[in-house]
């Protein structure tokens, strides 16, 4: 996101009302709605805690769901593909104007019952897609009054951008809930109407006649009801410790490809998802980056730009499709989700995860940044003696002034808070503690046990 202080992409989908997309793949619809779920008893959650992430990523998750033309795959990562496709489908592409028919296949999750019914939700997919595939993820749920929504568009998704151009999906609701690029909400939280159950359903595509196809490892979502807040309780600072991680500037990337949100001012989202990516070890080729000026400094964040990038938002800043990228080297999984303090920043750092956080926050409110953003990721590496965090902003002139100490207190507050007042004093909405999470895709005991700590399996 661009650190100007401006609306945020939040306030202003939900003021917009856009045209659907044309060619909506509806086959893949028809062929999964009428099939019965069966309810899910695999999520282990506290019954108080806001936040529910659920995900589908064994084997026997695979086969829990409902198929038409998909198989589910065993092995060290067990992940569901095309078997034999349900039919074909036209598909008109909105930002290039190229329609093109596919094969697709579905796979429609239980019904997964959340412990504290929802205001939001946020759906997140960790794939491989070879050129001549790509992929949708839709959410439907059952509200608190047991009636349904509709499905929803979550994504559509592809690693390149040869086949489609991955994209979310404005224009959605039925008058009770909404879909704001990225997020499920439901339109007016203060009546008491909740999300109460939801099913994801996964299309798959490939070109016809041939044997290739995607395979998805994770398919999950995030529900969560955050009570709407301007401040946040202060947690207690724990053991002070710092993970080392490499240091990239957005800001070197002004003006850069300007076809990708403007260019590196509002990268902080690839940028902060490269320096994770690299700090589990993952590397882009020679090859990989040839297609980038090679004059610039650090390539890998421009490529990380290009290939988060969201056509319909036009921004880089797509919540599931960063973390679906950072899943495309190999070893790595990624989630979005919320988390509830700074106590659970310190249980992933004590195990070797770091952490990306989303915030917005006045120029005044967190002091030594030196900026106000309406939305801003950035990466939380540790904590020191003072429990203050220490974090790697994008925001920063040089890759060398990366590493930032913030105070705690301040820093959780912006970060947790649902509330708060812009420059202009109108009160906007805050992130609620949104968290992008990258690991490994076999974490070591250690890790599991502290991904579990904060929710995430």
């Amino acid at each position: 996101m661009s650190r100007a202080e401006q609306p945020s992409r939040r306030s202003v989908l939900a003021a917009t009302v856009a045209a659907a997309v044309a060619g909506g793949a509806t086959p893949a619809a028809a062929a999964a709605t009428t099939a019965e779920q069966t309810s899910d008893t695999g999520a282990v959650t506290s019954s108080t805690r806001p936040v529910d992430y659920r995900a589908w990523t064994t084997y026997t998750d695979w086969r829990s769901g409902t198929s038409h033309g998909t198989s589910p795959v065993a092995g060290p990562r067990p992940g569901v593909e095309i078997a034999a496709p349900a039919g074909t489908t036209d598909y008109t592409d909105p930002h290039t104007g190229t329609t093109a028919t596919w094969e697709y296949a579905t796979w429609t999750s239980p019904v997964h019952r959340l412990p504290v019914p929802a205001t939001e939700a946020v759906a997140s997919w960790n794939a491989q897609t070879p050129a001549g595939t790509w992929l949708q993820v839709e959410l439907r749920g059952t509200y608190s009054d047991g009636t349904d929504t509709p499905w929803y568009v979550m994504g559509r998704w592809a690693a390149g951008d040869q086949d489609i151009k991955r994209t979310s999906v404005d224009g959605q609701s039925d008058g009770r809930s909404s879909i704001g690029t990225d997020t499920f909400a439901v339109d007016a939280p203060a009546s008491g109407l909740r999300l109460a159950s939801y099913r994801l359903r996964l299309t798959l595509y490939r070109r016809p006649g041939t044997k290739l196809t995607p395979t998805v490892w994770r398919l999950g979502a995030m529900g969560s009801d955050v009570p709407d807040r301007f401040t946040v309780p202060a947690s207690t600072p724990g053991p002070a410790g710092e993970l080392v991680v490499p240091r990239y500037s957005q800001e070197i990337h002004a003006g850069q490809y300007p076809e990708y949100d403007n260019g590196g001012e509002a990268w902080c989202s690839p940028t902060s998802s490269q320096m994770i990516v690299e700090y589990w070890g993952g590397r882009l080729t020679p090859g990989e980056l040839s297609w980038v000026d090679p004059s610039y400094a650090d390539p890998q964040v421009c490529h990380a730009a290009r290939y988060t990038y969201d056509y319909q938002y036009a921004g880089c800043g797509n919540w599931p499709f960063n973390a679906a990228y950072a899943a495309t080297f190999k070893g790595l999984q990624g989630v979005v989700t919320r988390l509830g303090s700074l106590t659970d920043l310190q249980t992933l750092i004590a195990s070797g995860v770091p952490a990306m956080t989303s915030q917005s926050f006045l120029k005044s409110e967190l002091t030594g940044a030196g900026y106000g953003t309406s939305g801003h990721l950035m990466t939380v590496i540790g904590f020191t003696a003072a429990g203050d965090v220490i974090a790697n902003d994008p925001a920063s002139p040089t890759d060398e002034a990366v590493r930032r100490v913030y105070r705690r207190r301040e820093f959780e507050n912006i970060w947790l808070r649902t509330k708060r007042y812009n420059a202009s004093g109108k009160v906007v909405s805050g992130t609620g503690g949104v968290c992008y999470l990258y690991f490994p895709a076999h974490p070591t005991a250690r890790q599991c046990q502290a991904l579990a700590e904060v929710g995430v399996r």
